[in-house]
C-alpha cells in the first residue's frame, strides 16, 4: 500500500460512514490499512490476523463490507471465512501478494494485489459499495 495524499482524495467522501472489518496478518499493513480508512471517514473495527478473531468482530460490528488479506497468521488461508462473510451477506475486498487467486466467482467483490495504492483501494471500495452506500 502506498499513500499519495494523507488527507485522501475528494471521492474519500463517498465512503465516509462506510463501516468495514480488516482481517489482515501483518501489522504495519493493517494499522496503515486502519489509518488511512479512519482518514477517509471510515469506521474500521481491526485489524484482527486470524479468521476467529474477525468472526467474533463481526459477531459485534454488522459491516458493510470486509477487507480480508487471504493468508492470515500461522498460515491460515482465509477462504472459509470469505465464504461465510458471502453467506451472511457481506461483501469481501480479497487483498493478497499472489498473482492468481482460487477463489468461486462472486465470493469477492474486488481483489487487490500486493503492492496497492490508496486510489487502487478507494476505486475497489467505489466498486463494491456502488449503491449499498
Amino acid at each position: 500500500m502506498t499513500s499519495s495524499n494523507a488527507h485522501g482524495p475528494p471521492e474519500s467522501r463517498d465512503v465516509k460512514g462506510l463501516h468495514v472489518v480488516l482481517v489482515e496478518d501483518s501489522w504495519h499493513v493493517g494499522f496503515g490499512l486502519k489509518n488511512l480508512l479512519l482518514a477517509w471517514g471510515v469506521d474500521v473495527a481491526g485489524p484482527v490476523a486470524t479468521a476467529a478473531d474477525a468472526e467474533r468482530l463481526i459477531s459485534k460490528h454488522e459491516p458493510d463490507l470486509a477487507i480480508v488479506d487471504l493468508n492470515l497468521r500461522g498460515g491460515e488461508a482465509a477462504y472459509d471465512l470469505i465464504d461465510r462473510l458471502h453467506e451472511q451477506g457481506v461483501r469481501v475486498i480479497v487483498m493478497t501478494g499472489y498473482s492468481q487467486v482460487q477463489l468461486a466467482p462472486g465470493k469477492a467483490a474486488a481483489i487487490l494485489h500486493k503492492p496497492f495504492g490508496d486510489e487502487q483501494l478507494l476505486a475497489a471500495l467505489h466498486r463494491v459499495t456502488k449503491g449499498a452506500t
